[in-house]
């Protein structure tokens, strides 16, 4: 400062705290003398502000001892569990092993598996077959009662003559005349387990064979569900692929199933004569619907043949030889009496037809060739010792307006035994 000059008022406070001075908070910076402070509140009861506190000391929970129960409980559920595990992989398996899937069953097995043919006495003369040996198959009785000719087909197709070896109780095991190469279904060595679900094993009247699940012993499943006559003789399988049952009966109507107990006996010791098959002068095959296949194109004209002889067909199986006189020409009426045509077809029965060729002629007749099997009676016209052909006949169809009619039929090879097909 310079000398002569008064320092200001304002100045020499500022000088004071730069000095490290304190500050007087009852003076205002004015100059003025500030309010008084309100005195401090304490709360009553308080203690005071310099009294000390002695620590509480906090004294530490007891050890909580193991919880036993706590750990039998979760022990229990842990075995619980595992055990329902357990249960239930068994229900599981035991199910897989007893249930049955119809579609898997017929691809392993539908090899073993005939129908069954016959033109009998009193018979059904059809049925479903199991090939259970070497040329031997155990069906219904009652599809090859009194017979007069036997057959089975296979699932390839191939037509083989039998012979009754032995019958009862409801049961027949035939004997196949020809080399078979068809695999054998065994039958259950023990007791099947009454709760294993089952497989029937059946063809249908048109000839398809099919397999539908009967139940287990125990809980079976109504026969009248899935049956019909061409069933009978049907094998009753196993998962295991083993002969469990057999439909028998005397119709689809009073079917039941027979056996595995029913069944070894006819089995066990096979040998011996041929049973005597019957004596009838008239015996008849199944008489259901026959139509033959085409293997032409479906043209009206063939078509039209096709109904024709199926027609024809179906009336000479069931023996209606004044009805199938309305099929045939005026001139095969004129020359064929009833009474012929009965002698000539009384123990016949036709099946398998398939028309292979169909022609136009000029003169507006019409050609069809037509191969088929026939079975009948070892005594029959011409049958030299035999019970069942196969024949390739050539019809000649004439015209009545726009209506086709059987005139004559000629042989167009040789009959061929059924054993050689």
């Amino acid at each position: 400062m310079r000398p002569g000059f008064a320092r200001p008022s304002w100045q020499n406070h500022r000088h004071r705290f730069a000095q490290g001075d304190e500050e007087d908070d009852s003076v205002v910076h004015d100059g003025r003398q500030a309010p008084p402070r309100p005195p401090r509140r304490v709360p009553a009861g308080a203690p005071p502000l310099t009294q000390l506190q002695p620590p509480v000391r906090r004294t530490p929970p007891p050890a909580r001892r193991p919880w036993l129960f706590g750990r039998f409980l979760v022990g229990l559920v842990v075995l619980l569990l595992v055990v329902a595990g357990g249960v239930a992989a068994g229900w599981f398996i035991r199910e897989d092993r007893l249930s049955i899937d119809p579609a898997k069953t017929r691809a392993a097995h539908s090899a073993s598996v005939v129908r069954v043919l016959a033109t009998t006495c009193s018979g059904t003369g059809e049925g479903t077959g199991t090939i259970v040996g070497n040329g031997l198959v155990l069906t219904a009785g009652v599809v090859v009662q009194e017979p007069r000719g036997v057959a089975v087909v296979t699932s390839d197709g191939a037509v083989r003559r039998a012979n009754v070896l032995r019958s009862g109780n409801g049961v027949a095991l035939l004997q196949v005349i020809g080399r078979m190469s068809q695999p054998v279904l065994p039958l259950a060595t023990g007791t099947p387990d009454p709760q294993a679900e089952r497989a029937l094993f059946g063809y249908t009247q048109s000839g398809e064979l099919v397999v539908q699940q009967v139940g287990s012993a125990r809980h079976p499943r109504a026969l009248g569900e899935v049956m019909n006559s061409a069933k009978l003789g049907g094998p009753v399988v196993a998962k295991s692929g083993q002969l469990v049952g057999m439909v028998t009966g005397t119709s689809a109507a009073d079917s039941r199933i027979a056996t595995v107990a029913d069944l070894r006996p006819f089995v066990a010791g096979v040998g011996g004569v041929a049973e005597e098959g019957g004596d009838c002068a008239e015996s008849r095959g199944p008489q259901g619907a026959v139509n033959p296949k085409l293997q032409v194109a479906a043209t009206a004209l063939a078509t039209q043949a096709q109904k024709l002889l199926a027609n024809y067909l179906v009336l000479q199986n069931r023996h209606d030889f004044v009805g199938v006189r309305k099929f045939y020409s005026p001139r095969l009426v004129s020359t064929l009496s009833t009474e012929q045509d009965r002698l000539s077809h009384q123990t016949t029965y036709f099946f398998d037809p398939t028309i292979t060729e169909v022609t136009q002629n000029a003169d507006t007749s019409v050609n069809v060739r037509v191969s088929m099997v026939v079975l009948f009676a070892s005594t029959a016209h011409q049958a030299n010792g035999q019970t069942c052909n196969r024949l390739d006949t050539r019809y000649t169809l004439v015209r009545s307006g726009t209506t086709l009619l059987l005139d004559r039929s000629k042989q167009q090879t040789s009959p061929t035994p059924c054993d050689g097909t």
